[in-house]
């Protein structure tokens, strides 16, 4: 079965694609009956409907291919539910050939868009590859004069506000005036060309602050008009707005109540492109740099005040909060550092011991901010480029429960920074930003599947039903769950049981539903519905291994580990890794009893002891060489990747470039290290072209310039290509590094490599070697087998 292909088709990927049809045999599998979700995957064949759902009146399933249609009484059946619900007026057409997309069996997945003004056409009622398509097929037919028209009844209305249908998505930019003024130019340029490419109804603002907080000003044209906030008070939402004059007030003769803004703090760019030019041109470094000490900054007052803008003025197509920072906080709320350098920025071991004395508050404030940037919808961005922290490990929550973009950087001067900030800002086809907005996930379910919960930039909505499992995962409690944003490449894993009440047969079908509902800039609400169906199969039936996905279930373990690790040591959650590997190798491995020597795993089960093994050692659980804030960079992305991104992750990618042929994948090891070859590693936050010793000798000496040596040139060349291809499909960009064997740089590639040979390696065969106590992956391979055998 291949898993990849499936994904393409539904978004999905089954840790087990079969599943047992009872509790315990669910429990026995040890890797969680899970579901990776990547609900806007991109897809050619996806079929757009300009019309509503049809919404099962009991459970709230959309109508999908697998419900059974009475075409004489006008009636469906929910396969959730088996409730009778009737067809509006606008189906009367119906027929058997006369179907509306969402029944095709070949469209697992729709989407809706109330409103589209062009439709693709159909070309044969019959064929399996239909477009999208209500009717009969007819080539002179539109789609949009054949579909139902949008009916009052219809329970899913378009969720576009009247009020604010000409508005676009608000940005307001939080810039750090405690920047060198040559790398404030270099942000000031960036910003100048993201605002002049903006929608001319996408909504702006600015904030910058120091030790205080300033809040321009955009609609007072006479001069440069500031309202000044003390950067060490915490103030709350409604104070932010008072002062600001953006409070809602009740109307006497309404009854309701509406935002009244007295200030231009939010305006369209088509009335205030002059005025935010201006502004960001005039911004200059404060200057106030005190030798020992850092720079007086209060980011956590700047941030809660750009919040408190997007609260004020109510609005309701999506908002962004961006910031661009240096350093870490030392002023007021949010809080990292003393701003006398004799105190050092907090370690891992600060944390752990409790020595971070700001840590525990600073954290407590940002989770604040994180349920008010939820319940207004707002996302917040970070763009932190520093050679020091600059207190990512406190702004992780707010960031990755609204769904915001996060990159870690050296400097706004660089590459990697313009084109991040330039991604965030790109445009589909029509020219609308590729944003989306207040997003939200339901899972309907049969009754013989219970959700657990999920992990990834998520927030639970606590909505209980009958499908809820009491046994909590990650943000628990609910089957509806909030996303501020959503891209193509958002992916939430999500945790279900066998329900104990409902007794499924083996055999019989269960199906699954996930409802997405999403803004997409100012062009009104969309869903798309995906709807799968499996099958129960006995405990021990064959089906449960065939349909075991190793690398979905490496990505689900994964988010478990990191989510562990949030609360536990290390140590132990390296040894909850080991002992849930121990009972998986030894449930499923084919052994005698005491024989390690006859172990064996079939080929679907094979490469999941590796996919732990360098996971046990990787970044997100071994913090020892990386500092807090980059820990929760790394395990922020790890939580929001799907499948391929958490692989090379885990288990980097290497390739070797040589004389002898293209490049081939070579293992990840320390004897893939060559003289005479080129190595090229992807670790996915960092991509490292290797030189052996010969090579780079040779290019030293100028060989690849020499016309005579041209097959030099073009091998120096074609890792540098490839390296290139890597970091442009990615984001946030990858850090490339160039480095040659023995060199210091080598150490980011020799930390990945299995060290399977080392100092105390008996038998070199000439091989590098990595100087370390850990243990390469044939010793723990060999004690693995060692302890599955045991029983």
């Amino acid at each position: 079965m291949d898993f990849a292909e499936l994904e393409a088709i539904e978004g999905l990927r089954w840790s087990w694609n079969s599943w047992p049809a009872s509790k315990s045999g669910a429990t026995s599998l040890i890797i969680p009956l899970s579901i990776l979700c990547t609900p806007l995957m991109e897809s050619p064949e996806l079929p757009v409907l300009p019309y509503e759902p049809l919404i099962c009146i009991k459970c709230g399933a959309a109508l999908n291919p697998y419900a059974r249609v009475d075409y004489q009484s006008k009636i469906w059946l929910c396969p959730f539910c088996h409730h009778k619900n009737f067809f509006p007026k606008s189906y009367a057409g119906i027929g058997e050939n006369n179907l509306p997309a969402e029944l095709f069996p070949t469209y697992s997945t729709v989407e809706y868009h109330p409103g589209k003004n062009t439709f693709p056409m159909s070309t044969s009622s019959s064929s399996l590859n239909l477009k999208p398509n209500w009717g009969n097929g007819s080539s002179s037919s539109s789609l949009s004069s054949m579909a139902p028209s949008v009916n009052p009844s219809t329970p899913l209305m378009s969720c576009v506000d009247p009020r604010v249908s000409n508005t676009g998505p608000a940005f307001v930019f939080v810039v750090d005036l405690c920047v060198a003024e040559d790398e404030l130019s270099a942000l000031k340029s960036e910003l100048l060309h993201v605002v002049s490419r903006l929608p001319e109804n996408a909504l702006v603002g600015l904030v910058t602050f120091d030790s205080m907080a300033r809040v321009y000003d955009l609609g007072f044209g006479d001069c440069t008009r500031i309202v000044l906030f003390h950067g060490d008070r915490e103030l709350t939402s409604v104070q932010i707005q008072q002062f600001l004059q953006l409070q809602n007030v009740k109307q006497p003769h309404i009854g309701k109540s509406m935002a009244v803004q007295k200030e231009g703090f939010l305006l369209p760019v088509s009335e205030c492109e002059f005025s935010i030019t201006t502004a960001i041109e005039e911004i200059h470094s404060s200057g106030v740099f005190v030798s020992g000490h850092r720079p007086l900054r209060a980011s956590g007052t700047a941030i809660s005040v750009a919040i408190g803008i997007l609260e004020g003025c109510m609005v309701k197509t999506g908002s962004r909060v961006i910031v661009f920072t240096s350093g870490p906080a030392t002023v007021g709320p949010g809080t990292v550092v003393e701003s006398d350098r004799s105190y050092s920025i907090r370690n891992h071991r600060d944390l752990i011991d409790g020595h971070a004395s700001f840590f525990e508050k600073s954290c407590s404030f940002y989770k604040k901010l994180s349920q008010r940037l939820c319940d207004a919808s707002i996302v917040l961005d970070l763009f932190a480029c520093s050679l020091d922290q600059v207190g990512v490990a406190e702004l992780k929550a707010p960031v990755e429960r609204s769904g915001g973009f996060m990159m870690l950087g050296e400097l706004f001067e660089s590459e990697q920074f313009r084109k991040c900030l330039h991604h965030l800002f790109n445009r589909d086809n029509e020219g609308s930003l590729k944003m989306c907005f207040d997003a939200t996930i339901e899972v309907v379910t049969t009754n013989d599947v219970k959700v657990c919960g999920a992990l990834g930039p998520c927030v639970s909505l606590q909505k209980k039903s009958d499908i809820v499992s009491d046994n909590e995962i990650g943000e628990s409690s609910t089957n509806t769950w909030k996303l501020c944003s959503l891209t193509n490449k958002t992916c939430t894993a999500f945790f279900f049981e066998v329900s104990d009440s409902q007794k499924p047969e083996p055999g019989s079908a269960f199906f699954i539903q996930f409802i997405t509902r999403f803004q997409y800039g100012a062009m009104g609400c969309r869903r798309r519905v995906t709807t799968v169906a499996r099958r129960w199969v006995g405990k021990n039936s064959p089906e449960i291994s065939a349909g075991f996905d190793q690398e979905a279930a490496a990505t689900v373990m994964s988010r478990l580990a990191i989510n562990r690790a949030e609360t536990h040591y290390a140590r132990d959650v390296i040894r909850w890794l080991d002992d849930n590997l121990i009972r998986f190798t030894s449930k499923f491995g084919d052994y005698i009893q005491e024989d390690p020597s006859s172990f064996r795993l079939s080929s679907n089960f094979s490469l999941f002891p590796q996919f732990m093994y360098y996971l046990r050692r990787s970044q997100f659980i071994d913090v020892f060489n990386s500092t807090p804030d980059e820990t929760a960079f790394f395990r922020l992305m790890l939580n929001r990747e799907g499948v391929v991104g958490t692989l090379i992750m885990i288990q980097p990618t290497l390739f070797q470039y040589s004389f002898d042929g293209p490049p081939i994948p070579v293992l990840l090891d320390i004897r893939s290290v060559s003289p005479d070859v080129i190595l090229l590693f992807d670790s996915y936050f960092y991509v490292v072209i290797h030189y052996g010793s010969n090579i780079a000798q040779w290019r030293k000496l100028g060989y690849h310039k020499d016309p005579n040596h041209e097959n030099f040139r073009k091998l120096l060349e074609a890792p540098e290509v490839d390296a290139d291809q890597l970091i442009a499909e990615r984001m946030p960009v990858p850090k490339l590094i160039k480095c040659d064997q023995h060199g210091s740089q080598a150490r980011f590639l020799l930390a990945k490599l299995n060290p399977s040979v080392t100092q105390k390696s008996t038998y070199r065969e000439g091989s590098e070697i990595i100087f370390t106590d850990d243990v390469s992956l044939q010793v723990f391979i060999d004690h693995l087998q060692e302890l599955a055998v045991q029983g």
